[in-house]
């Protein structure tokens, strides 16, 4: 299961661009992948880690601009299609191969 994280956040101000640049940081540290500008998908294992995933989100969201969470099975994802240009590899791991659960 994925979950895609949607935003749109001011950045007129200094204050505002800092809440951007911190709401950013945290997405990554959480361990999610920019797919595009403000599009975010991070891989979770079952949909109660999913609903964790948003509560955290919840926790942590700008005081100003709209955040969007979006939970996606992985047979939904695989059937995203480009429609131009083409899928970039990346050199995070994006998959649950060597997923140990303790």
């Amino acid at each position: 299961m994925r979950v895609f994280v949607f935003f749109d956040l001011p950045i007129d101000t200094a204050a505002q661009r800092k809440e951007y640049r911190l709401f950013r940081k945290y997405l990554i540290k959480e361990g999610y992948l920019m797919l595009q500008e403000s599009v975010y998908a991070k891989l979770v294992v079952n949909d109660a880690q999913a609903g964790a995933a948003i509560n955290r989100l919840r926790q942590h969201r700008p005081p100003a601009g709209l955040v969007q969470a979006l939970k996606v099975t992985e047979k939904q994802f695989a059937t995203m299609e480009f429609i131009t240009g083409a899928r970039q590899s990346h050199d995070e791991l994006d998959t649950l191969e060597g997923f140990v659960v303790l």
